[in-house]
């Protein structure tokens, strides 16, 4: 482990040492008082309805060994009070925390995997990470916890790890530039580029230019890339002979291909070729975008040289985070897909076609807005109910401001489509709870903010 001590801090953010001991480890840290664990470092962040450097007090009585923040008095009873514990004046938590987990970075000589994209980055995270961790002791992203505050937190938890696979998420330019400026990537990895954020970014190709930021922290650019997107496979042509591109794919030509998919709705097999030796692939999560994730998984894998058997049973063995894909069985028999974290154009097609797939005698689609696209939501919307109409989808039940374009796109393919438009989700779950039945399956899907995921918590 390469430790921090409190001098470090001192030295990196400027800070001034109020108590405490300018030789203690800070092993592990937190921006949480409910979650603080003994011995924790506490950093008071600033957000926009809270100012955590305000619960200073509540962090050390909840066990932390120290506390770094801005702007906060202590009184002199207080700093007797606290005078064993160790008090960090800053004048900037957030930028101290950006410094102090750009600094545990530059510690580690190790395979930095960073993956970014207009969607699947936490699928693709979760089956890249399970892979590598069958060479290497694997620190990954928990969760989404791939913005400015959940990734350096992350770097911060590197102990005695030989990777690290971790996901970086944006909604704004600048955005990317910061996370891998910080995390440094040895390794990057675009997905895909879609409409997620169109809205703010204003086009496709803007998007693909704020997720090319990812090569701006690496020394030596090295990048995976999801060659069937139109978007990147033109950036390829155009970039192949000036930096190191591995790509995957299904349909252009690419370093390794997916071949002889046999998809089920449980999981799916194919071989992967990558023109010198084919590798037999089994993925236990169903749906084509899994094939791309997995093979994703494997270009990795080949890359940083983990042995096709290690590959194959990373891929084999890996489990999605919670709420992407989520498949259970209900009291009745009846199947439901919990897709509900988020959504976009491409995530919504990618899922009513999985859905489309199932076996089930009636499948059910539980759909609701897509958010942060702009001006293009109503014609994202509508595309999404034609998806809907054109995988004959039995029933399809929405709720929100713009779903009601989505149902205006099933009925312009499918003008007798069971489809039916809610004021208020517990509608929705109302509605389901007494007219599944077995045999039924039924996807659930929105941006997260539509809080979708209570109509499953619900069932």
């Amino acid at each position: 482990m390469k430790d921090i001590k409190v001098k470090d801090i001192i030295n990196l953010t400027k800070g001034i040492l109020i108590t405490g001991n300018e030789n203690l480890i800070c092993e592990n840290f937190s921006k949480d008082t409910r979650t603080i664990q003994n011995g924790d470092i506490y950093i008071g962040i600033k957000g926009e309805k809270f100012d955590g450097s305000q619960f200073w007090k509540q962090a050390l009585d909840n066990g932390a060994e120290g506390v770094i923040v801005e702007n906060v008095e202590i009184t002199p009873e207080e700093k007797e009070k606290y005078s064993k514990k160790t008090i960090i004046f800053v004048e900037n938590t957030l930028e101290a925390l950006y410094k102090i987990a750009k600094y545990k970075r530059s510690l580690y000589n190790i395979p930095v995997i960073a993956i970014t994209g207009s969607v699947g980055k936490t699928s693709t995270k979760d089956v890249v990470a399970n892979v590598v961790k069958m060479k290497y002791k694997t620190l990954k992203t928990e969760g989404n916890n791939n913005n400015n505050i959940g990734l350096p937190l992350t770097i911060l938890k590197l102990k005695d790890h030989e990777a690290m696979v971790i996901e970086m998420g944006m909604n704004h330019f600048g955005e990317i530039s910061l996370l891998t400026n910080i995390a440094k990537p040895t390794l990057s990895i675009i997905t895909n580029i879609g409409t997620s954020h169109i809205g703010i970014l204003g086009s496709r190709e803007n998007i693909l230019k704020a997720k090319l930021e990812i090569l701006e922290g690496m020394d030596l650019p090295k990048v995976i890339i999801n060659n069937d997107n139109d978007l990147l496979h033109k950036w390829y042509e155009e970039n192949k002979n000036k930096i190191e591109i591995h790509t995957y794919g299904i349909e252009n030509n690419s370093d390794i291909m997916a071949k002889q998919i046999e998809l089920s709705e449980d999981g799916s097999k194919f071989v992967a070729d990558n023109k010198l030796e084919n590798i037999n692939i089994t993925v236990p999560v169903g749906g084509n975008h899994f094939v791309y994730n997995a093979l994703c998984a494997v270009t990795v894998g080949k890359v940083l040289e983990i042995e096709n058997k290690d590959i194959q049973k990373g891929i084999e063995e890996f489990e999605l985070t919670k709420k992407r894909m989520d498949i259970r069985q209900l009291e009745n028999g009846a199947i439901l897909i919990n897709d509900s974290y988020n959504a976009s154009y491409e995530s919504m097609k990618a899922s009513i076609e999985y859905l489309a797939t199932h076996t089930g005698e009636r499948k059910i689609a539980v759909l609701g807005d897509m958010f942060e696209l702009g001006e293009y939501s109503i014609e994202l919307h509508r595309k999404v109910g034609e998806e809907v109409a054109k995988n004959n989808i039995d029933i399809l039940l929405c709720a929100g401001e713009n779903s009601k374009y989505i149902i205006e796109g099933a009925k312009k393919i499918n003008k007798d489509i069971n489809a039916e438009l809610f004021r208020e989700k517990e509608e929705i779950t109302k509605k389901l709870s007494s007219e599944i039945r077995k045999g039924d399956v039924i996807l659930v899907k929105a941006s997260n903010g539509m809080k979708f995921f209570e109509i499953c918590q619900k069932l």
